[in-house]
């Protein structure tokens, strides 16, 4: 006679229905065998919206740089303002080429007692928030991201190197994940 195992049971996870509505379809992960893996849960990513309010900022930064950059060369004859802005420019349209790629790496992972958000292709990070330490759960969005339905969701704790922003979140998936993490907050508060 062969007898089962007592079904353990299990710590409940927070709800993420909904969370993966108008996000990148794939998370872009380092190849090297020597990566960063955290558990085997589902990770949700951030909204292809977020490309876009950073293509547009970023790059009316980067022609309001080139337009100084040629004033004072034409106007004032200050050749050397090439340099310093040439450098600059090379930078944005550098963090321009790679922002795609750079946007499919953000994701959050909700586990039973903390939220994992992770960043980065060639140096990742990797943050785990416990849903007791939480203090504050903050959604922010300017003219753009309110353009482009999308907003970033900021928690905050008490060690400032755990705070984790999530940006480019679309605005009722934010809405929704702060509304859960309260609510989990809530059942696992721990005094300071």
């Amino acid at each position: 006679m062969t007898t089962t195992p007592p079904a353990s049971n299990p710590e409940p996870q927070p709800a993420a229905d909904g969370f993966d509505e108008g996000t990148f379809s794939r998370l872009v992960e380092p190849r090297s065998d020597a990566r960063l893996t955290i558990g085997d849960g589902r990770w949700h990513q951030i909204s292809p919206k977020y490309v876009w309010v950073q293509f547009i900022s970023t790059g009316i930064v980067f022609v309001l740089i080139l337009a100084a950059a040629l004033a004072l060369s034409l106007v004032l004859g200050q050749t050397w303002v090439w340099i310093p802005a040439g450098i600059v420019l090379v930078i944005m349209a550098w963090t321009l080429a790679i922002l795609p790629r750079q946007a499919r790496a953000y994701g959050f992972q909700l586990r039973a007692d903390d939220l994992v958000f992770r960043r980065g292709i060639l140096w990742q990070r990797f943050v785990a928030v416990p849903y007791g330490r939480m203090q504050l759960v903050d959604i922010t969005h300017g003219p753009l991201d309110r353009g482009f339905g999308i907003a970033q969701l900021k928690l905050v704790t008490a060690a400032a190197s755990t705070g984790v922003t999530i940006p480019g979140l679309p605005q009722a998936t934010a809405e929704q994940l702060r509304d859960v993490l309260i609510e989990v907050a809530e059942t696992r508060r721990t005094g300071l």
